[in-house]
């Protein structure tokens, strides 16, 4: 076991702005690819944003103006990790890596009625920005075990909120949900954030800020048209 402490890695990412997400020790199948030494991996740190301060720190950061938050992201990111001893492995990677699985590995969240995963302090507004992988065992937090929120929900006002009822509980539908931010009645959703994701009670201290909120609706919109 590592004498690495798991405290100190949490106090240097939140230091750079970035909130730890969840922590495990890799088994076999997790799909977790070796650290950049060539050993196995052995611990994982997930890693990403909840709150304002990455946000505010790329913004303040990013050059140019045109930078996107993949490529910040992995600027900012592959050398934090270099420093932790560690190698960053990203969601937008190519093959894409099973980051759903290892924040189900973590303990950490639960998947929500829109399908997004929800965090017992920070509900849908958290992402993950990488994964550090260590090929150290370090000694990590015991997990906290959190109950799903949803389960205590019992109005549910995510699936009943969405103004062209994209979210049935089981499915998403993509086309009416882009179709509808395109037109005049969808700029509460573009400019403040999805309706449906700010109808959710839990997390209410972390939702994005209005600029946030805007920049990823608008990436969605683009993303939509450029596969159309």
């Amino acid at each position: 076991m590592s004498t690495r402490s798991a405290s100190d890695i949490e106090r240097t990412l939140l230091a750079e702005a970035f909130t730890p997400l969840g922590w495990f020790h890799v088994n076999a199948g997790d799909g977790v690819p070796n650290p950049a030494d060539g050993a196995a991996a052995r611990t994982v740190v997930l890693i990403g944003n909840a709150g304002p301060a990455m946000w505010q720190r790329f913004s303040a950061e990013r050059v140019p103006a045109t930078q996107t938050l993949d490529e910040w992201s992995s600027a900012v990111l592959a050398p934090l990790a270099a420093k932790l001893d560690a190698t960053a492995h990203f969601p937008f990677a190519k093959p894409p890596l099973p980051f759903q699985r290892w924040a189900a590995r973590a303990g950490t969240v639960h998947t929500s009625p829109l399908g997004m995963s929800i965090h017992a302090e920070y509900g849908l507004w958290h992402a993950y920005r990488a994964a550090f992988a260590f090929s150290e065992e370090i000694a990590l937090p015991a997990h906290a075990d959190p109950e799903h929120p949803c389960d205590t929900c019992a109005d549910r006002p995510c699936l009943t909120t969405c103004p062209v009822n994209a979210f049935s509980g089981t499915a998403y539908d993509v086309p009416a949900c882009a179709a509808h931010l395109n037109t005049p009645q969808g700029a509460d959703c573009m400019d403040l954030g999805c309706r449906a994701r700010r109808a959710c009670p839990v997390g209410r201290d972390f939702v994005y800020a209005p600029a946030q909120a805007l920049f990823h609706m608008s990436a969605f919109v683009r993303a939509r048209s450029q596969n159309d």
